[in-house]
């Protein structure tokens, strides 16, 4: 090499190899096809690479150029191919021996075959760190700019579908998202009452444990941009060191050389502050400084959006939730399990309700229903209706009779909304059931066994619409049995719905799930809302599981009921055949004539004294005592009287209460249930009692 000054010996006129060598300018040539790169001694000498060091591919150049480098190379050769053009060119930073940065410069020419596609590139590199104005410089300011805007355009556009607090931090926590900004670590901080609250960590880790929740007024960075409004923009790591000791203990070990701390403001104050921590030394420039606060400014509005929209969505669950029960009461005989979950719609509430009704002696009714619409007001009609059904079955009304009532509750509220709802009402004494549907879903039932079906059950129209658009509607009742161990499920259309209306397919998933769910109703109703998890059709869900406990009655043991219809000779003779035979069976031999004339006295005083006949039943309570009950249409309640020697009426509850232990009557809906009672002694007794007190 030529000493400093003196100008080496060069032919005249010098040669091309000459000429490029003394500009430190090198060839390569590049086979698309095949993958192999060659570089002249020029070439290798401006990489700084021996020729032993370099492989002969372009992955052989990674070691010299930083890979946000090779990222921008090869876009700039992608889209040159891509355009159909035959050159390119472009400025880059490459990575000396010990490390320092050196400005380099390359340009290409794409050699193409006859059909157009490129097979070659032949082109120059050289080492531009003495062009005039730095124009590398210059290219990657200019490069440096189109990224960050395009960050800044992306993360907004992406923000603004945000809906929740965790879909804004999921955004800054993707490294395809602000990792383009150059910044090691991305932190966001939300304003809650007078502290910080960190909701937000990510890319490499730089998490400081102090700051998840810091006061307003400490000595940090980020309290300092949410206390002042201003950004805060920290250029090495002594002003890290000097300006924030509290937080410096944990910089210190992190390649952490610059940081900004950006104010999140909506409205004028404060909502949070985003912090960016970089490896970069130096200050930040206008341009950056403008680039970043315009990010911030997109952050922040997307913040409080979610902010916002996850306040009012609280408030709306929790006024749903006010107006659905309480508390869910204990069912001797049952375990039952309820659940809610709202539709993530902001302040929108749907209709949806379910509900338990103890009535005694063993019996459970059970609802639940769905009132149009996703409003307040489909809220406000879904109390109301809940709590007059409520009132309607307590009161005595018969499933079909109360759904009905309903009805014209609804419809005299004027509010032209229309509500589904499926009522049952369950003896838990004998698994009787009683089921009545108004336009909703079937319910579904698993057997102990562990099958499971849809039960078929007769349906009425939407409680609301009106009836006389519609002769001859109503609300049919239909009877089945629920065995002990058997579990019954009632919900609304919002655990089945999936995207695109794919109800179907939610239905299938919904008998696949419970079929292979666990038996405990508390661990099913999980399973069934883990089930439909976000993919939901954004409608909200109500969910009621009952089982019943239990073991089957043994032989004979089961319960009795007949229909005792007016004028018809044979019926009460059956009657009375049926129950002695009944009575035999559960043990009570000696009692049977008291029992059977007690019964029909009572079918006696139900055919004489109404006109739509009546229900005979009898069964064993959980009490080990034999229940007689017979329920007809007359609202007239039946009253005990004296009679005469010659009086031809009037003893008949004289007598049933002289043989039965207890005797009365409860109202029914628009008739009445008169019942009596008698202890039966004895092992048979307690062996056909002890179902019910096991259920207990």
């Amino acid at each position: 090499m030529a000493e400093r000054g003196v100008s080496p010996e060069v032919q005249w006129p010098a040669r091309p190899d000459t000429s490029l060598a003394l500009n430190r300018m090198g060839t390569f040539d590049w086979d698309l096809e095949g993958g192999q790169m060659h570089l002249d001694a020029t070439a290798l000498e401006v990489f700084d690479l021996l020729p032993e060091e370099f492989s002969g591919t372009p992955e052989g150049l990674r070691d010299r150029v930083p890979s946000a480098e090779e990222a921008r190379l090869d876009t700039r050769v992608a889209q040159a191919l891509k355009d159909g053009r035959s050159h390119y060119g472009a400025y880059f930073r490459r990575r000396r021996r010990d490390g320092t940065p050196a400005w380099t410069h390359i340009q290409g020419h794409i050699l193409r075959d006859a059909d157009g596609r490129p097979h070659r590139i032949i082109g120059i590199v050289r080492d531009a760190a003495h062009d005039p104005d730095e124009p590398g410089a210059a290219g990657e300011q200019s490069e440096g700019r189109r990224r960050m805007t395009g960050v800044v355009e992306r993360t907004t556009a992406i923000l603004a579908h945000a809906r929740t607090v965790n879909d804004v931090t999921d955004v800054l926590k993707d490294p395809e998202a602000l990792g383009h900004l150059g910044a090691v670590s991305v932190m966001l901080g939300v304003v809650d009452g007078g502290r910080i609250h960190l909701v937000a960590e990510g890319q490499l880790g730089s998490y400081v444990p102090e700051i998840e929740y810091t006061r307003i007024d400490a000595r940090l960075p980020m309290s300092e941009a949410v206390r002042t409004l201003q950004p805060v923009f920290i250029a090495s790591r002594e002003e890290f060191e000097q300006g924030y000791p509290e937080l410096w203990p944990y910089i210190e070990p992190l390649s952490v050389h610059s940081g900004v701390y950006l104010p999140l403001i909506a409205q004028g104050r404060a909502i949070g502050a985003l912090g960016l921590l970089y490896r970069r030394d130096g200050d930040f420039t206008a341009e950056e400084r403008n680039l970043l606060m315009a990010l911030g400014s997109g952050i922040a509005q997307s913040l409080q959006r979610a902010i916002l929209f996850e306040q009012e969505h609280d408030l709306a669950e929790g006024l749903q939730r006010a107006m659905l029960p309480r508390r869910i009461p204990e069912i001797p005989g049952a375990r039952i399990a309820v659940r809610y979950r709202a539709a993530r719609m902001g302040r929108d509430i749907g209709g949806d309700w379910y509900d338990v009704v103890p009535l005694g002696e063993g019996r459970v009714g059970v609802m639940i229903g769905d009132v149009e619409g996703h409003d307040t007001d489909a809220a406000a009609v879904m109390g109301q209706l809940r709590i007059v059904l409520r009132a309607y079955v307590t009161e005595g009304h018969t499933p079909g009779t109360a759904m009905a009532r309903a009805c014209d509750f609804l419809r005299d509220l004027q509010t032209d909304r229309f509500a589904t709802c499926t009522y049952a009402e369950l003896d838990l004494n004998t698994g009787a059931v009683q089921m009545v549907r108004a336009g909703h879903l079937d319910p579904v039932v698993r057997r102990g066994d562990g099958s499971c079906h849809r039960l078929q059950v007769a349906g009425g129209l939407p409680l609301g619409l009106p009836q006389r658009e519609h002769p001859g509607a109503g609300y049919p009742v239909t009877s089945l049995e629920l065995h002990p161990g058997d579990t019954l499920l009632l919900c609304t259309d919002g655990l089945i719905e999936r995207p695109q209306g794919d109800s179907e397919t939610g239905m299938r998933e919904l008998m696949d799930a419970v079929c292979d769910g666990p038996v405990d109703v508390e661990e099913l109703a999980d399973v069934l809302c883990d089930l439909i998890g976000d993919v939901g059709g954004g409608d909200d869900m109500a969910l009621l599981l009952l089982r019943r406990r239990g073991t089957p009655a043994p032989r004979g043991g089961g319960p009795l009921r007949l229909r005792l219809a007016p004028g018809d000779p044979r019926g009460p003779t059956t009657a009375r055949h049926l129950i002695r035979a009944a009575v035999a069976a559960w043990g009570a031999r000696e009692q049977a004539d008291e029992i059977e004339l007690a019964a029909d006295e009572l079918m006696t005083n139900a055919l004489v004294h109404t006109e739509g006949g009546g229900h005979v039943s009898m069964r064993m309570t959980a009490e080990g005592r034999l229940r007689i009950e017979v329920e007809d249409s007359s609202s007239a309640l039946p009253h005990r009287r004296e009679a005469d020697d010659w009086s031809l009426s009037g003893r008949g509850l004289l007598l049933v209460e002289q043989l039965a232990q207890e005797w009365g009557v409860e109202p029914r809906g628009g008739g009445k249930c008169v019942w009596c009672e008698f202890a039966v002694p004895g092992p048979a007794a307690r062996e056909a009692a002890a179902p019910a007190r096991a259920a207990r």
